[in-house]
């Protein structure tokens, strides 16, 4: 369960950010190859997609934890693998990005991210649930 509050804590702060960048703050360096201070409206849309995304990850974390029951646990054993995936391609994406900031930040948040879903989906959450 510490790994799916670390993922969680995570994904809140980068809900905090995208919802900063949905109502104009001027983020944008850090985020959707840092083109434009200010995104424009289609990216702010992806921002607000974003942040549905990251809540639905981190209810698939806990549940893949032990700690709620959502889902099937085959699914969310399966899905976990595929957040894990999602969050390992998005190192070398960010890690191309024309944009320092956006770099030098989310390369090390993708990174965690990516660490802490692999975690739980080996299952390693609900191994400290039992403890």
């Amino acid at each position: 369960m510490p790994f799916a509050l670390a993922l969680t804590v995570i994904l809140v702060g980068l809900a905090v950010f995208q919802l900063a960048l949905v109502f104009g703050a001027p983020l944008g360096r850090f985020a959707w190859g840092g083109r434009t201070r200010v995104l424009p409206v289609g990216l702010r849309i992806g921002s607000a997609a974003s942040i549905v995304i990251y809540a639905l990850i981190a209810v698939i974390a806990w549940d893949r934890a032990g700690a709620i029951d959502v889902f099937p646990e085959p699914f969310s054993e399966v899905v976990m693998w595929v957040v894990f995936s999602y969050f390992v391609l998005g190192i070398p994406l960010n890690a191309i990005s024309r944009s320092k900031p956006e770099r030098y930040t989310m390369v090390p948040v993708s990174i965690a991210l990516a660490v802490l879903s692999f975690l739980i989906a080996m299952g390693y959450g609900a191994l400290a649930l039992a403890i």
